[in-house]
């Protein structure tokens, strides 16, 4: 019988860890991508065509005082990370000093458009 219970718990362990993944991209300030995101014309029916991407990522770069981060991967996704994830990267900026851009990776699950992050650090 305890033999059962560790390998069904084993096994449960090893399924919730083959959930994590790594996201890479670059580190944004949530709250002003999200609006740089939503600061579209209604009627415009090409929205893709008009927007330069890198200009936002460039213009909502990380501040010393942001608190709430997401990161943009290179095929244009942006995922919010969750609350232990902002205080990482609040760590991370604080750490690192002023930069105009943080390539970062990413250990974590994602969950819709929410990283839960196990860890943080600089891409190489």
């Amino acid at each position: 019988m305890a033999l059962t219970l560790q390998v069904v718990s084993l096994l449960c362990l090893s399924s919730a860890l083959s959930f994590a993944e790594t996201v890479s991209g670059v580190l944004v300030d949530a709250k002003c991508y999200a609006a740089e995101e939503r600061n579209v014309n209604p009627t415009d029916t090409e929205t893709y065509v008009d927007r330069d991407g890198n200009l936002e990522i460039r213009y909502c770069h990380p501040r010393l005082k942001t608190t709430s981060f997401a990161v943009v991967t290179p095929n244009g996704q942006s995922f919010v990370l969750d609350s232990a994830g902002n205080a990482k990267a609040v760590e991370l900026v604080r750490k690192t000093g002023k930069k105009q851009g943080y390539e970062v990776a990413i250990a974590g699950g994602v969950s819709k458009h929410t990283i839960q992050v196990e860890s943080i650090s600089l891409a190489k």
